[in-house]
């Protein structure tokens, strides 16, 4: 069971970073990104990074449902274009950081 769950943790990276990278380069035109925050990216970062960190947080979905779905949207954010989803990026580690850290350390 373990292998399958991996297979599919694997396919869903793979697929979010295609599909981020066919994405990007139909919405941004040049070549590298001065400064600008997508909000789409931001929202999928967030999310993504939140799911797959904090699945334990969400109890009537299985785990391995949240975490694939999770690792899906991250890869669309670091999946894109050299220079595109960086920040986003980054924004989301430390948000969904930010909601373990509540949900174990205070909580």
């Amino acid at each position: 069971m373990n292998e399958t769950i991996y297979l599919a943790y694997i396919l869903s990276f793979v697929l979010g970073s295609l599909l981020g990278l066919v994405l990007s380069y139909r919405k941004y035109k040049a070549p590298y990104a001065i400064g600008d925050l997508d909000a789409l990216a931001v929202v999928l970062a967030v999310v993504g990074w939140t799911l797959a960190l904090n699945s334990a947080l969400i109890t009537f979905i299985p785990y391995y449902i949240t975490v694939t779905l999770g690792v899906f949207l991250l890869a669309m954010v670091l999946g894109m274009r050299p220079g595109y989803g960086r920040n986003e990026t980054f924004i989301g580690i430390i948000i969904a950081g930010i909601i373990w850290i509540i949900r174990t350390v205070i909580l």
